[in-house]
């Protein structure tokens, strides 16, 4: 693989020389700023689905992270009735939900493997995006990961930052369709052996994943369609997001 200015790229869309040309000037000069502090976003985000996790523990949840304030506030589902028999859950106005469930967990095993795989694929986003888009198209892809969990499945109890990873990865679909190839043109490659993996583990969130797959690609879509224009790109970016929780409220209304 060629490390270019904007992620990895595989031989054949490399040079000649071996070097990769950037596909424009301002992804050159973002690189070399990133180079200088790193993917510090994708560790912030790992950092502080750790943290959540550690301080259930603290607070007196088990290993599993299946109770305690944190989960029973936290952990997205359209109603549910708690353990003092109030009704709880996003249909009662808990909007919250929708991106508190995302920094969630069951267990250590479910955290490690988000996280492992946020290592592996978030800096070649981050590479391109930049800082603080990249955290948006992974907000935003939670928010529509959440979406998709109330649409398919309202009365399960989800969390996990899956959603919000699966968006990263639509977005790199997105982005190597428009031959910039953060992946090294491996990106649908990498849905098809996740979806595979998503259709057969059972307890996996189908609509979280596919919801959040939608969401990052559509935010990544709209960013390098007006990226021209960088202020109307973030804020179309932001647009997906108030679609995305507009439509987890509407379905379970």
């Amino acid at each position: 693989m060629t490390f270019g200015p904007v992620g990895i790229r595989c031989p054949d869309h490399a040079s000649a020389s071996g070097n990769v040309s950037a596909p424009r000037q301002t992804a050159r000069r973002a690189s070399r700023s990133l180079s200088a502090t790193g993917p510090f976003v994708t560790f912030v985000l790992i950092g502080i689905n750790v943290g959540v996790y550690l301080l259930e523990l603290l607070l007196g949840a088990g290993l599993n992270a299946q109770s305690g304030w944190i989960y029973e506030h936290g952990v997205l589902v359209a109603r549910a009735v708690d353990s003092s028999g109030q009704a709880v859950g996003v249909a009662e106005g808990e909007w919250w939900r929708l991106i508190t469930a995302p920094f969630l967990h069951y267990g250590i095993l479910h955290l490690g493997m988000n996280m492992l795989v946020l290592w592996f694929i978030g800096p070649a986003l981050e590479y391109y995006f930049g800082h603080w888009r990249y955290a948006l198209v992974y907000l935003v892809s939670g928010l529509a990961g959440s979406a998709g969990a109330l649409i398919w499945s309202p009365n399960a109890l989800t969390v996990g930052a899956s959603g919000a990873i699966w968006g990263l990865m639509g977005a790199a679909v997105v982005l190597e369709a428009r031959r910039i190839y953060v992946f090294g043109g491996q990106a649908m490659g990498l849905i098809v052996f996740n979806l595979i993996f998503t259709l057969l583990v059972p307890g996996v969130s189908i609509g979280g994943h596919i919801g959040g797959a939608i969401g990052g690609a559509v935010a990544a879509l709209a960013f390098s369609s007006l990226r021209r224009s960088p202020a109307l790109a973030t804020l179309s970016m932001v647009a997906v997001g108030v679609v995305a929780v507009a439509v987890a409220i509407q379905s379970v209304a």
